[in-house]
């Protein structure tokens, strides 16, 4: 299977080294990728043959194969490819440049795995009619909860069930900082800064705590599992600015804590810090993800994991990939 990978980062050099050290065991299985072309945001590496991950990792822009002037676009027409893997960075205001190479890939009728929430905040519900149009697969398990296998298990485990709402925490940086409060008394911005420090959060920490990333998968995760046609704009959104030490040690005297809760249902989408009850599976520390899917077959199922990091999200990545070979290979 051909692929083209978009996006050489921290996720797209992650995937690179898991398909290098996985290569024999994925062939055993009849994985059998094989890289045309890995393109930045300026130049890329392209081999119609296949390049050798190993070297290119290794070797860098010294590599044989480093054209300055590639364009991903071009690659992706002219190359031999399966499948795109789109791993640009997060766009959320456009989707691009994500968008459009997802669209022309999909147009071209090859299949798509993404780990950018940008494209799908903007567009998704036209991603994917025209995938469907197309025959093609759009995978999308890295966008929300990293290795976390929420689309998976939706689209696997729950098909014959009907989705009636989904809660959890999407934002490892939020629940960081409020365990931190909540365990070791320290202020918000001191647990802000802990959590930059530690590479948890951005210098603009932003995006984070004002609750907009969590309301990015919240929306992917109402498209995606629950058919919705919804926008960040449709989102009731608070972020955890607000949150004193003293909120914290009220809540916790009655037996509860504060988490940054994510939540919806047919009626409504909204992103808050809520009161969690401390021995539910949502009261989860550190900087881990919990999500919730209640069905009204299965009841509720809650999965826990590490919602972000290279090799996590790469992980993530592979299984999508490996989803398209299941599927295309008709096992």
């Amino acid at each position: 299977m051909d692929l083209i990978l978009i996006g050489f980062g921290n996720v797209g050099r992650a995937l690179a080294e898991v398909l290098v050290e996985r290569e024999a065991e994925l062939k055993e299985i009849g994985a059998n990728f094989n890289v045309t072309g890995i393109f930045r945001s300026k130049g890329g590496f392209i081999s119609p043959d296949g390049l050798n991950l190993k070297d290119v990792l290794e070797r860098g822009e010294r590599h044989p194969s480093w054209v300055p002037e590639a364009s991903a676009l071009e690659g992706v027409s002219e190359l031999p490819c399966d499948v795109v893997v789109e791993m640009t960075v997060t766009n959320i205001e456009t989707g691009e440049p994500g968008l459009s190479f997802i669209k022309k890939a999909l147009e071209e009728g090859k299949d798509v795995v993404t780990s950018n929430k940008g494209p799908l905040v903007v567009s998704m519900r036209e991603l994917l009619n025209i995938a469907e149009k197309k025959g093609c697969f759009l995978l999308y398990e890295a966008t929300v909860g990293a290795a976390i296998p929420v689309f998976a298990v939706a689209r696997e485990a729950l098909k014959h069930n009907e989705v009636e709402c989904i809660e959890g925490i999407l934002n490892g940086t939020t629940n960081y900082i409020l365990s931190r409060m909540s365990e070791d008394k320290v202020s918000f911005d001191d647990a802000l800064r802990e959590a930059q420090e530690m590479g948890y959060a951005e210098a603009d920490p932003t995006y984070d705590v004002e609750g907009i990333d969590a309301a990015c998968k919240l929306v992917i995760l109402a498209n995606g599992i629950m058919g919705m046609n919804k926008r960040i704009s449709d989102v009731e959104r608070e972020g955890v600015r607000g949150v004193t030490p003293e909120m914290i040690e009220l809540a916790e005297e009655e037996g509860y804590l504060v988490k940054h809760i994510s939540y919806l249902d047919r009626e409504r989408m909204e992103v808050g810090p809520r009161l969690v009850p401390k021995n539910s599976p949502l009261s989860i520390g550190g900087t881990f993800n919990v999500i919730t899917i209640k069905a009204d077959l299965a009841g509720p199922i809650t999965l826990i994991g590490k919602g972000a990091g290279p090799r996590e999200t790469a992980s993530a990545v592979l299984s999508d990939l490996l989803t398209i070979v299941k599927e295309r290979s008709g096992r």
